[in-house]
């Protein structure tokens, strides 16, 4: 071998030897990632499609493997599913590994092992209470899907678990995505700023100074694909009547918009005015097309004559918080109008102006936040004002317009905040890393997670 050759060699090793170096310091890099992951997620009992959604996307921070715990059957299967379609879409896909325990004793299984330190939950809300106690006993965090109670006794066990959680310093946390939609935050943000709305009117039990109501789909569509809700969902004792389901979210926004940063005391600054339930009728063949079930269940026997399903699902709570009188309205149909999907309603009535979101036919089924002049204040001035507010505004939410129409004006927001309900479980999660990161939640989230679920359990209990 000649000298040129000997070079040659030489250098070839020496790439070859840092190829082969690079290779291991990236491995070991991805290694020590996995390994040092803040987050290592536990999903148990996953029987709701959110369950699923807070895995949609990937979170630096989160270790890739997720160990769930659940009984084998259909529900589990429609979990595996999801995750499998996020692992292998053509964009943006995920990388998770589901370790999966099918046993009976599933959750005693997750409490002995603690594989994980944060578990997530969604679906029947039967037994969720005791899972959050369970969980937050052996000291992990829980981030839980609504509804976290869905009675007073549930209300009075999950009381005795925040100060649990606090015992232990763990994080309670449930999933509000409602306050992740732009619409509901600049709603907030307005009515924040006084030269435009003014002060917060306080109504009357008639005229109420919140009104939010929404409109929910049996029959919808998650992630492209039409979904399977499990019989159970349609029993009041396992999903919980509309009240303290969805309305949970509507409970959340009035306080969160209304009285941000406030701790809230349930004992002092709520009072029940009133409330009631009524059934949504669905047909057998409606109920086959939601469940793929050719018959109603033994348990819903109770709800069912011939066939049409009377399910308890709509409700409406009336009340007052720091004396602003609030109705919300939980309504659910078998399915919306062509173009359409789950609707949300919401006012806001000022002493300047009413901050309103509308998503109906004239919105094409978009929420849309509307400004309209009240009493005595003039359309010009308000126009000045409101273009002040989004100057102000712009910093946060850059790329606010207005625009008038037959209410008063209109807000103009740029299609890159309107990501969808899907893509909020990703900015809950986000948050909720956040204060997992900080070791604590704001002082008045858990004061005001309280108030939310004493409110609606407390007016399902008076409905009845």
């Amino acid at each position: 071998m000649n000298k040129k050759q000997i070079v040659t060699s030489l250098l070839v090793l020496s790439m070859m030897n840092n190829a082969c170096n690079t290779g291991q310091k990236e491995q070991e890099k991805e290694t020590t990632a996995a390994t040092e992951a803040d987050i290592k997620l536990i999903t148990l009992d996953p029987g709701h499609f959110h369950a699923a959604l807070v895995q949609k996307s990937m979170s630096p921070g989160i270790d890739s493997v997720v160990h769930v715990y659940a009984p084998d059957g259909p529900e589990l299967q429609a979990q595996l599913r999801f995750i499998d379609q996020y692992n292998t879409r053509t964009e943006a896909p995920t990388h998770w590994q589901e370790d999966v325990y099918k046993g009976p004793d599933f959750l005693e299984k997750m409490v002995q092992e603690k594989k994980g330190n944060v578990v997530v939950m969604a679906g029947n809300n039967h037994r969720k209470t005791e899972y959050i106690q369970q969980a937050v006993a052996a000291g992990m965090n829980v981030l839980a899907d609504k509804p976290m109670a869905i009675s007073s006794e549930g209300f009075a066990t999950l009381q005795k678990t925040f100060e649990d959680a606090k015992a232990k310093k763990v994080l309670l946390y449930d999933i509000m995505t409602e306050r992740s939609e732009i619409t509901n935050t600049l709603q907030g943000e307005l009515s924040r700023i006084h030269d435009v709305f003014g002060e917060l009117q306080p109504g009357t039990e008639k005229e109420p100074g919140v009104v939010m109501e929404s409109v929910h789909n049996f029959y919808k569509y998650v992630s492209g694909k039409a979904l399977t809700r499990p019989a159970w969902f349609f029993d009041p004792a396992q999903q919980g009547d509309a009240i303290v389901d969805v309305g949970t979210h509507l409970v959340d926004l009035v306080q969160w918009e209304c009285f941000p940063g406030v701790v809230l005391d349930y004992k002092k600054d709520i009072q029940l005015q009133g409330a009631r339930h009524w059934p949504t009728p669905i047909t057998l063949s409606q109920f086959r097309t939601i469940t793929g079930l050719d018959s109603f269940p033994d348990f819903l026997q109770p709800f069912a004559k011939d066939t049409v399903l009377n399910v308890h699902a709509n409700g409406e709570a009336r009340y007052t918080l720091k004396g602003v009188h609030v109705k919300v309205t939980a309504l659910w149909q078998y399915a919306g109008p062509e173009g359409s999907g789950d609707t949300h309603y919401s006012m806001l009535r000022g002493t300047n102006s009413n901050l309103v979101i509308r998503q109906g036919k004239d919105e094409k089924f978009e929420p849309t936040l509307y400004v309209e002049a009240v009493g005595k204040t003039k359309a010009a001035d308000l126009e000045k004002n409101l273009q002040a507010a989004l100057k102000q505004l712009e910093s946060k939410y850059p790329g606010l317009s207005l625009e008038k129409s037959k209410q008063g004006f209109k807000i103009v927001i740029p299609a890159k905040y309107k990501v969808g309900h899907e893509a909020h479980f990703a900015q809950v999660l986000q948050r909720y890393m956040e204060y997992l990161k900080s070791g604590s939640l704001p002082d008045w989230e858990v004061p005001g997670m309280i108030a939310k679920y004493y409110t609606t359990t407390k007016a399902l209990e008076m409905s009845k």
